[in-house]
């Protein structure tokens, strides 16, 4: 179960389903105090893991692109 994986682990799909399920739960408000309090806890922890592999792909984006609306072939490119 994801839940069971640390948050660093999980890929951007796996955090945004869990995050999506958290924000689920917490839309119905049906949980205690503390329950609701590590819940949102958890999903902000989620939503900066989404915040981060966004920024890391962005980032490769940008290295694989030269600027001049071509992509670099990093295969032969020295």
């Amino acid at each position: 179960m994801v839940k069971d994986k640390p948050i660093a682990k999980l890929s951007y799909e796996q955090a945004l389903e869990e995050l999506e399920k958290a924000l689920e739960s917490l839309e119905k408000g049906d949980r205690n105090l503390e329950e609701t309090l590590a819940l949102f806890e958890r999903g902000k922890s989620l939503l900066n893991r989404c915040r981060d592999l966004l920024k890391q792909a962005e980032l490769r984006v940008t290295e694989l692109n030269t600027g001049d609306g071509k992509i670099k072939d990093l295969e032969n490119d020295s």
